[in-house]
């Protein structure tokens, strides 16, 4: 069954862009209800709880009726927001070189890929994510996606992602959306951005 994962860094860490109140709430709460809701989901189906959320999201089509739109919510939820604790980090980092090759190949420059990036979380409308995503034919893309939908759905690997559900925020911008994706890039773990870029095209 799935837990909680644990923090490479303390809720105050990425103080004075993401608040640690914020922080706490975001992860010991909102995090923990998608834990126990897939927890729930699955607990009467052994051989899904052999999978890991990943997996379970991957393979979200063969799901039994039954459990498929809590796996997408809630396991799309946790994988989400796994995700989100490991791209962030203390400490401002720049793109590493092959991920700036590809950003500028993609984009024109990495000022363009974040104002994209920054336009796809702006204007989705409600709850969501915005992706920065590579597919197995090596292109690379930038969308929203609603709720707690994944790419992995598609057949996309994740290599950025910001939450935009107001919970994420709330407390600290109120509903000043643009600021907190702005905060974002001060806090955002290039070298785990580069990482999976690596993992996903070898």
């Amino acid at each position: 069954m799935f837990s909680l994962p644990q923090l490479n860094y303390q809720f105050n860490a990425l103080e004075p862009w993401f608040d640690a109140q914020t922080m706490e709430i975001h992860y010991s709460k909102h995090h923990q209800a998608y834990v126990d809701k897939l927890n729930a989901a699955i607990q009467d189906y052994p051989d899904l709880q052999a999978k890991t959320a990943e997996e379970l999201l991957i393979d979200l089509a063969k799901m039994p009726e039954a459990v498929k739109t809590p796996v997408r919510n809630a396991g799309g939820g946790v994988v989400n927001h796994n995700l989100f604790w490991q791209l962030l980090a203390a400490g401002e980092q720049q793109p590493g070189p092959r991920l700036t090759e590809l950003l500028k190949a993609a984009f024109g420059s990495t000022d363009k890929f974040k104002e994209v990036f920054t336009n796809a979380a702006l204007n989705h409308f409600g709850s969501g994510w915005a992706w920065l995503t590579i597919d197995p034919a090596k292109k690379i893309e930038i969308f929203s996606l609603p709720n707690q939908d994944s790419p992995l759905s598609s057949g996309k690997t994740p290599l950025l992602a910001v939450d935009v559900w107001e919970h994420a925020y709330y407390l600290k911008y109120q509903n000043r959306r643009p600021e907190y994706v702005a905060a974002f890039w001060h806090v955002v773990n290039w070298a785990e951005v580069e990482n999976r870029l690596a993992r996903a095209v070898g």
